[in-house]
């Protein structure tokens, strides 16, 4: 098991930016593909984006697809979030994972770290 811990968070008006950030420590990093995924109160974790273990291919949920970008170093251990043009919809905890594909559906490998609240205000 990989321990995840999720950072950057915080309030932005619509329109703003943040990076999220994630360190991985306990387990592989280097040779997975790793995740963000994020949760609005009321709903199921969603995935949001991922990166291939070497960083060169990337994939995105279609709500997210052209505001933000996901990166990796591998070096450090870490992912990275960076969200620009941030909408109210946006508003949910975010988690990373190692990311594995089951049945056509991204989900996470290892346990939930604690998140990082992300708040857009209108």
């Amino acid at each position: 098991q990989v321990q995840l811990v999720e950072s950057g968070g915080g309030l932005v008006q619509a329109g703003g930016s943040l990076r999220l950030s994630c360190a991985a420590s306990g387990g592989t990093f280097s040779t997975y593909a790793m995740g963000w995924f994020r949760q609005s109160p009321g709903k199921e974790r969603e995935f949001v984006a991922l990166i291939g273990w070497n960083g060169i291919s990337t994939y995105y949920a279609d709500s997210v697809k052209g505001r933000f970008t996901i990166s990796r170093d591998n070096a450090k251990n870490t992912v990275y979030l960076q969200m620009n043009s941030l909408i109210p919809e946006d508003t949910a905890v975010y988690y990373c994972n190692r990311v594995v594909r089951r049945q056509s559906v991204y989900e996470g490998l290892d346990n939930w770290g604690q998140g990082t609240q992300v708040t857009v205000s209108s």
